[in-house]
């Protein structure tokens, strides 16, 4: 009876030690925000656009990004002056929200409309720049791939559409999201 007793003990304590463990990160230890800077919107864009990620569990998270138009005389610009972004992601990587990721987004944003070109009812065209503020929502989506360092700094590369609902038709039809954002998971 003491060899079978032995052998179960020993057989269980063998099992339990080649138990694998699973790898445990220290930017993934208790640390569940995010805050991002999109550098390529800086660069390219004159855009200031900042975001908060909240982690939810490894494999999605929610979050909101705001963009701030900082030169309007740029004609690439003119199409963006503010836009506030929610989010959901879902990340597809067996490690904790890294990896590639699909988000859903909202955006509402404010554009300025200043062209409008038309022919009036005698045939002559016409272009007015009357400088319009027109303010609508978009739904849309994204995909992306997020890294991570081990010290918690993060590099994500993002690119997604969206779809403006309502609007009149001056409006834009459909909106853009992208960039390649720095930050630190804390």
């Amino acid at each position: 009876m003491k060899k079978i007793t032995l052998l179960l003990l020993l057989f269980i304590t063998t099992i339990s030690i080649a138990q694998e463990k699973e790898e445990q990160y220290p930017q993934d230890i208790d640390k569940k925000q995010e805050v991002k800077l999109n550098a390529l919107g800086i660069l390219a864009f004159e855009w200031l656009d900042v975001s908060y990620e909240y982690l939810i569990n490894e494999e999605s998270s929610f979050g909101v990004g705001a963009l701030i138009n900082l030169n309007n005389d740029r004609d690439l610009d003119e199409y963006r002056k503010f836009s506030l972004t929610p989010f959901y992601r879902r990340y597809f990587s067996n490690k904790f929200a890294r990896g590639f990721f699909v988000e859903g987004f909202g955006m509402l944003h404010s554009y300025e409309n200043n062209n409008y070109d038309y022919y009036d009812m005698y045939g002559n065209y016409i272009n007015s720049n009357n400088g319009d503020t027109k303010t609508e929502f978009a739904v849309g989506i994204s995909v992306g791939g997020k890294f991570i360092s081990k010290k918690g700094f993060t590099t994500e590369i993002y690119l997604g559409v969206g779809r403006n609902l309502g609007g009149d038709n001056d409006s834009l039809e459909a909106v853009g999201r992208g960039g390649i954002s720095l930050g630190y998971r804390f």
